[in-house]
């Protein structure tokens, strides 16, 4: 055993790498379910938020992804270049931009059911450990945020 193995700084003692190499496993998961509809991941995630709850201001998307509106807007931008939402300025506060989704959009919910499923059956867990593993990030997530 090499003195990095020991070290409680190695990567094996790191929950941030652990973390941050899930997230790449992930990535490779979601690629190729993605791919067939056209989307990155963080476009998946946009699309997610907009079929549970749209219209909604990208205030409101970007408070439920955790993302800046820097980040978003381009990615909505490219989302409505593909025809998938529509963004509008608000009549009544024109620093408002509401995105909904277009009947493109909406139909690509249907083609993108299976995804879940796919990326839960890749992790090999169960659904009991799955809910527990979710429970446990959501919970270190909320420990992590800055106040």
């Amino acid at each position: 055993m090499n003195k990095a193995d020991q070290s409680p700084t190695g990567l094996e003692h790191m929950l941030c790498y652990d973390l941050y190499a899930a997230n790449h496993a992930f990535g490779r998961i979601y690629k190729p379910l993605l791919a067939p509809l056209g989307l990155t991941y963080p476009q998946y995630l946009a699309m997610l938020t907009l079929w549970a709850a749209a219209p909604l201001s990208v205030g409101e998307i970007g408070r439920r992804l955790g993302l800046d509106s820097n980040t978003l807007t381009p990615m909505l931008k490219r989302l409505e270049g593909m025809g998938l939402v529509q963004r509008r300025r608000d009549g009544a506060d024109e620093r408002r931009v509401s995105v909904d989704l277009t009947e493109a959009g909406r139909a690509q919910e249907a083609q993108a059911a299976h995804v879940p499923g796919c990326a839960a059956a890749a992790t090999g867990l169960s659904m009991a450990e799955l809910l527990a593993l979710q429970l446990q990030l959501r919970k270190l997530r909320g420990a992590l945020k800055p106040d």
